[in-house]
């Protein structure tokens, strides 16, 4: 497959465009084993998780990017999100039973997709597009075109066990005539996604751009990752008021919050809640509520 669990960046040589081939595997499988979404889910989120994981290559910043497809149909929620150190991690919400084969445009048909680039400095940006494309991929280079004016193609493949992306775009601020671009674009066009599932880079390199001069970076290693952590979730109750987390303790005898992305269980009780609002709390580091 695209190499497993890598990231890597290609650079051509005689021409202003760039790309991106992403592998995933272990932690594809392991942002899926706290689960038990349908195979569809499972291939949609493989897609997510390929496709976002090529968008951060795109950018140099500290942060976190997060990919969320959303819609009111019986698919709620497909998100995704890769920060600079290459973790990732993935979520699903739907409701009921799903068919067993459906399209990306027929589950989240009159949705919306939102990208979300929050670095740990500087200001947050989201852009929203419709999601009017058949596919993921669709619907993304869409955005590149309305929002950068950048043309890209991007293919994307999951199979519930191994997903795997790959991007070409031309390099921002430069001036690449039409003809260059059409001519690169159309050999990408012909890669499978039997081939970018079970190619690795060298070899779907070689075999789309055999006679071009492109030079493969180091690769940036891919792992599932959720930084979750107590404090955080502390910091996400502060959204209710004391009295409405203390009347939640008189009822239930403690605060059980389960992280959506690891399962991991965080508990509050009455004197978890007392120190939240006090003056002292909030200790910047402290996973230590009391």
């Amino acid at each position: 497959m695209s190499s497993p669990d890598q990231l890597q960046r290609v650079i051509f040589e005689q021409a202003d465009i760039r790309s991106v081939i992403s592998g995933l595997e272990q932690s594809y499988q392991q942002a899926l084993a706290n689960h038990q979404y349908p195979a569809l889910i499972n291939e949609l989120l493989g897609q997510m998780m390929a496709a976002v994981s090529l968008l951060s290559a795109t950018l140099k910043f500290d942060g976190r990017l997060m990919l969320q497809a959303q819609s009111e149909n019986q698919v709620k929620v497909l998100m995704a999100e890769c920060n600079h150190q290459r973790d990732l991690r993935a979520i699903a919400r739907f409701d009921g039973e799903l068919p067993e084969q459906a399209s990306f445009h027929e589950l989240l048909q009159g949705g919306q997709m939102v990208i979300s680039i929050e670095p740990d400095q500087g200001q947050r940006y989201q852009g929203v597009v419709p999601l009017e494309g058949e596919t993921l991929a669709a619907c993304l280079e869409a955005y590149f075109e309305r929002s950068e004016q950048l043309p890209t193609q991007i293919h994307l493949a999951a199979d519930g066990q191994r997903a795997a992306g790959f991007l070409l775009q031309v390099m921002p601020a430069k001036g690449d005539s039409a003809d260059e671009w059409q001519h690169f674009s159309y050999l990408a066009a012909t890669l499978k996604d039997e081939e970018l599932l079970e190619l690795d880079n060298t070899t779907i390199l070689r075999r789309l751009f055999h006679e071009e001069d492109c030079r493969l970076y180091e690769a940036d290693a891919l792992q599932f990752h959720c930084d979750c952590s107590r404090q955080r979730t502390a910091n996400a109750l502060r959204y209710m008021t004391q009295e409405e987390l203390e009347s939640i303790i008189q009822e239930e005898g403690s605060i059980e919050v389960n992280c959506q992305f690891c399962s991991e269980r965080y508990s509050f009780d009455q004197s978890d809640i007392t120190m939240m609002f006090s003056d002292t709390a909030n200790i910047e580091g402290s996973d230590q509520i009391h």
